[in-house]
């Protein structure tokens, strides 16, 4: 019996080498598999869960909520529980404001660390990798995953998307030089809904 299953093993692995085989790839190929998901996509909406692990706490924290984007610059996270807040980011500025609290925090990022530089660098035909950032790769049946490293002296150290071939963002983690690390996971998907300015407001 033995003689008979692993030769059928072999085959099933022959005819079906990717399912759920995670090879490396090219960064550029993993660049430009990204660039043209996104090139379809004005705008998407999605229900998030976040994990966010502080370097001064042992645990983690836990949290539901939205986010929005709209090409080329804004982006915005809702945190409904256990703590309500908002975050805008407008290409490097960040806001943010925290449930009773009347004052907004504000951060300005490096302008290479911009929303309209990396849209900048992922529209058309990238041709190489974007200077002085570090970038790997790999591939699981359909879902690509990116590792990238801005470089610099941003509050950025690392982030990682994992995406489908049409774009969809399924995880996203940002790994901070301090230690924190938020990662979000993505569900309901909805893209080109139409998003305007006025959905980009933290009152």
């Amino acid at each position: 019996m033995r003689l008979v299953i692993v030769p059928l093993i072999m085959i099933c692995l022959l005819l079906f080498p990717l399912s759920g085989h995670t090879r490396p790839i090219a960064p550029l190929e993993g660049l430009e598999a990204l660039s043209r998901g996104f090139s379809g996509i004005s705008d998407f909406t999605a229900e998030i869960t976040q994990e966010k692990r502080l370097s001064i706490m042992k645990r983690n924290l836990v949290s539901n909520g939205t986010i929005r984007f709209k090409k080329p610059e804004l982006f915005m996270l809702e945190i409904r529980s256990p703590y309500e807040s908002r975050l805008l980011l407008r290409d490097n500025i960040i806001e943010q404001t925290v449930a009773r609290e009347k004052d907004h925090s504000r951060i300005v990022l490096p302008p290479e660390q911009g929303l309209k530089q990396w849209f900048a660098k992922l529209t058309g035909s990238i041709g190489s990798l974007p200077e002085g950032t570090g970038v790997r790769a790999d591939l699981n049946g359909s879902l690509y995953t990116l590792w990238i490293s801005p470089g610099g002296k941003g509050q950025v150290k690392e982030l990682t998307i994992s995406f489908q071939n049409d774009g969809v963002i399924r995880r996203l983690i940002i790994d901070e030089r301090n230690g924190d690390r938020a990662t979000m996971t993505f569900r309901k998907v909805r893209r080109n809904t139409g998003l305007t300015e006025k959905d980009f407001r933290l009152e």
